[in-house]
C-alpha cells in the first residue's frame, strides 16, 4: 500500500511530506539529505529545545511583537512536546547539516503545524496561519537557539545522574561499614603491600565516586549561561532589545532551573568550552568507575585460583560451555559502559574545537553525544550499583587466609629491626614458608610476645609507628 503525501514548500520550493506528519519541507529534505545512522534525537533534546521556543512565544507575545493567538496555539503545542507528544516526530539524524539547522527547523515544523491544528486548520491548508520561520523561531536563530538547548537538555537530566551516583556512593558506604572488620592484604603493583580493610577500601570508592559528583555539579553551573538573543552571530539582530534578558527569566521560571547569561553573546555561540568542561567532568567519572570496576574484577577472581575475596551477585550463568561458571558481568558491563563514554567525550573535544569565527557549525553531535553519555552513565550505574554493589559479600577466611602468608607484615617492625633486618626476615619468610614471627624470633630479633605485640594485623590498619606504640 502505497502511502499518501501533502505537498509542502520552503525555499527551495516543493516537496512531498508523509501526509499525516507534523514536520514539513525542511525536515523532509534533511531526512533525505542524511539517511547516516538511523538514529534520533534524544528526547533531552526535543525537549530542551521546546522549551526555547515556548519561552520565546511568551516572550514575543508580551513584549507586542506576536499575535496572541497565535502565540498561545504555539505555547499549547510547545507543552504538549513538553509533556512527551509528538517524539515520533522528530526525525532528524544526529549526523546532519552544520550548526543543527535540521533539528532546529524540525521543532519549528512540528510546532507551525501542531498549533495551526489547535487554531482548526488541516495540515494541507494554504491558509495556515502559523508559519515556523516567522512565529515559532521568531527573534530566533539556530546559532542561539541550539547552544541553549544544549545545556539546558543537560542540566534537564543532571538530577537523575547525580540521584544515581548518590545512590552508588552510599551503596559503597554501606558496604565500607559492613566490611570494616575484615582485615586482609593490601596490593601495590600488584604485589603484596601492608595490611587494610576491606572497608577502607569501599569507603575510598564511596569518596572518589563523590568527589566526581561534585566535579559534575561545578561543571553544570557553567551550563546555567545562556546567550539567548544573540541570534545570528552575538548581534542579536531581528531581537527585541529585552528580548535576551527576558528569555533568561521565562526558560529560568519554565524549566526550574537557575539560569543567568553568559555576559557576551558572542562567546556564546564560538564558544563550546562549557558544554566540553562538563564532558570531560563525565569522563572524570568514568576513569573512577572503571578503577573500581577492575577492581570488583580482581578481587572476586577465582574463585579457586584467584583473590576471592569479596564475591559478586551471580546474576546470569557465565558460560555456554563451562557449567557452574559465574562472571563479573556487571562489572564488565559498567567498564564497556564507560569505554563508551569516554569515546563520546573524544568526540565532544574534537567537535568543540572545530569552532570557527562566529560559530561553531558541529553543535548536533556534541548535543547528540552529550545526551548520550548521561544516558548510558545513568542506567550502567544504576544497574551496577542495586545489582552488584548492594549484594556484594566478603570473604571472610580467604582474605585473612592471604594475609597470614603475607611476608610483608615484617614492615611493622621496621622502627625496632630495622630495615635491612626487615628485609632479611621477609626474604627468608617467602623462601622457605615460615611465618614473620617464626622467622624473627629463630634470628634473636624479638621475643614471640614482642612480635604479636607488633604485628596486630588491625592496628596495622589504623596508622602509627608500632615500635613506639608497643613501648608507650
Amino acid at each position: 500500500m502505497s502511502e499518501s503525501f501533502r505537498i509542502e514548500k520552503d525555499s527551495l520550493g516543493e516537496i512531498q511530506v508523509p501526509a499525516d506528519a507534523l514536520y514539513g519541507a525542511q525536515t523532509q529534505r534533511a531526512v533525505l539529505n542524511f539517511p547516516v545512522s538511523g538514529l534520533k534525537p534524544y528526547p533531552a533534546f526535543v525537549w530542551a529545545q521546546a522549551a526555547v521556543k515556548r519561552a520565546a512565544a511568551e516572550v514575543n507575545r508580551d513584549l507586542g511583537l506576536l499575535d496572541a493567538t497565535l502565540a498561545n496555539a504555539i505555547i499549547q503545542a510547545t507543552d504538549e512536546v513538553l509533556a512527551g507528544q509528538w517524539q515520533s516526530q522528530f526525525v532528524v539524524d544526529p549526523f546532519q547539516a552544520g550548526a543543527g539547522t535540521s533539528h532546529n527547523m524540525n521543532l519549528n515544523e512540528v510546532l507551525a503545524n501542531r498549533a495551526n491544528q489547535i487554531l482548526g486548520f488541516a495540515l494541507d491548508d494554504a491558509k495556515k496561519p502559523v508559519n515556523p520561520n516567522d512565529h515559532v523561531n521568531m527573534a530566533q536563530s539556530t546559532n542561539d537557539t541550539i547552544p541553549a538547548a544544549i545545556r539546558l537538555g543537560c542540566l534537564w537530566r543532571l538530577p537523575e545522574l547525580l540521584a544515581a551516583i548518590d545512590d552508588l556512593a552510599d551503596a559503597f558506604e554501606a558496604k565500607a561499614h559492613e566490611f570494616d572488620d575484615v582485615v586482609k592484604s593490601g596490593r601495590t603493583h600488584l604485589q603484596d603491600a601492608v595490611p587494610v580493610r576491606l572497608g577502607q577500601e569501599f569507603g575510598a570508592y564511596a569518596l572518589a565516586i563523590r568527589n566526581d559528583q561534585e566535579r559534575i555539579a561545578t561543571a553544570a553551573e557553567r551550563l546555567r549561561r545562556l546567550g539567548i538573543g544573540g541570534t545570528a552571530t552575538g548581534t542579536g539582530l531581528n531581537a527585541h532589545g529585552e528580548y535576551h534578558q527576558r528569555m533568561i527569566e521565562a526558560l529560568s521560571t519554565l524549566t526550574g532551573q537557575g539560569l543567568r547569561s553568559s555576559g557576551n553573546l558572542f562567546e556564546s555561540m564560538q564558544s563550546m568550552a562549557d558544554p566540553a568542561d562538563f564532558s570531560a567532568s563525565l569522563r572524570t567519572l568514568c576513569i573512577t568507575l572503571v578503577r573500581i570496576a577492575n577492581d570488583f574484577r580482581l578481587l572476586s577472581s577465582g574463585p579457586a585460583t584467584g583473590l576471592d575475596e569479596i564475591r559478586l551477585p551471580a546474576v546470569q550463568p557465565g558460560s555456554s560451555i563451562m557449567p557452574g561458571k559465574v562472571n563479573p558481568v556487571l562489572a564488565e558491563m559498567l567498564n564497556m559502559a564507560c569505554f563508551h563514554v569516554q569515546g563520546c567525550d573524544l568526540t565532544v573535544s574534537l567537535a568543540a574545537q572545530a569552532g570557527q569565527l562566529e560559530l561553531n557549525v558541529m553543535m548536533p553531535i556534541i548535543a547528540h553525544n552529550l545526551f548520550e553519555m548521561m544516558h548510558v552513565l545513568i542506567g550502567a550505574i544504576n544497574a551496577f550499583s542495586t545489582k552488584c554493589v548492594v549484594g556484594v559479600t566478603a570473604n571472610r577466611e580467604k582474605a585473612e587466609g592471604w594475609l597470614a602468608k603475607n611476608a610483608i607484615l615484617v614492615t611493622a617492625l621496621n622502627p625496632v629491626i630495622g630495615y635491612l633486618n626487615g628485609a632479611a626476615v621477609a626474604k627468608e619468610a617467602m623462601a622457605t614458608g615460615k611465618t614473620i614471627r617464626e622467622v624473627v624470633v629463630a634470628k634473636g630479633l624479638l621475643s614471640g610476645e614482642e612480635v604479636d605485640k607488633l604485628i596486630d594485623a588491625r592496628t596495622l590498619t589504623e596508622g602509627g609507628i608500632q615500635g613506639i606504640a608497643a613501648a608507650g
